[in-house]
């Protein structure tokens, strides 16, 4: 089992943003470059909004950023599509054998480790950000040759195959 790809996909929209910010950029277009379908992509950018990291108008196409690239930590992507509650990323089976040494002693045992592994991991998202995301992605990008560049915004949606994106 995996933290839901719901991060990866909020971080791809941020960067989608950035990169094409002059343009409109539609859960359509943005769903073309993540390979997905529109719905995907409104429901995570709602969450980037309530968020306060994106912003967008009522009747209006197009979602842009609210912030600077460099005050958006990845931390604050990863608490904003909610990929897992407050001090829960690890779980631990419910019903241990209590009758065994092992059975009543893990829950407790490896519950504080597990604690200590998630602040880890955020302490570190929390040093990330999104310009950090957008840099690496222009970085390789520039370093392809000719012959391996192709422009996601040349893609139409309507050719490109989705896959669903896990809730």
């Amino acid at each position: 089992m995996s933290i839901s790809d719901r991060f990866a996909v909020a971080l791809h929209i941020l960067a989608v943003l950035e990169i094409n910010r002059m343009k409109v950029n539609t859960s359509e277009s943005i769903a073309a470059s993540v390979n997905t379908n529109p719905v995907i992509i409104r429901k995570i950018t709602g969450m980037l909004k309530q968020a306060g990291l994106v912003k967008s108008r009522p009747g209006v196409a197009g979602t842009e950023l609210a912030a600077d690239l460099s005050t958006i930590s990845l931390l604050d992507v990863y608490k904003a599509v909610h990929v897992v509650q407050e001090k829960e990323l690890f779980s631990i089976h419910a019903n241990p054998n209590p009758n065994c040494l092992v059975g009543r002693n893990i829950q407790d045992t490896i519950g504080s480790l597990f604690t200590v592994a998630q602040l880890a991991l955020e302490k570190v998202l929390a040093s990330l950000t999104m310009e950090d995301v957008v840099s690496g992605i222009i970085e390789r990008e520039n370093s392809r040759t000719d012959s391996e560049a192709l422009d996601c915004r040349s893609i139409r949606p309507d050719e490109v195959h989705r896959e669903k994106i896990s809730e």
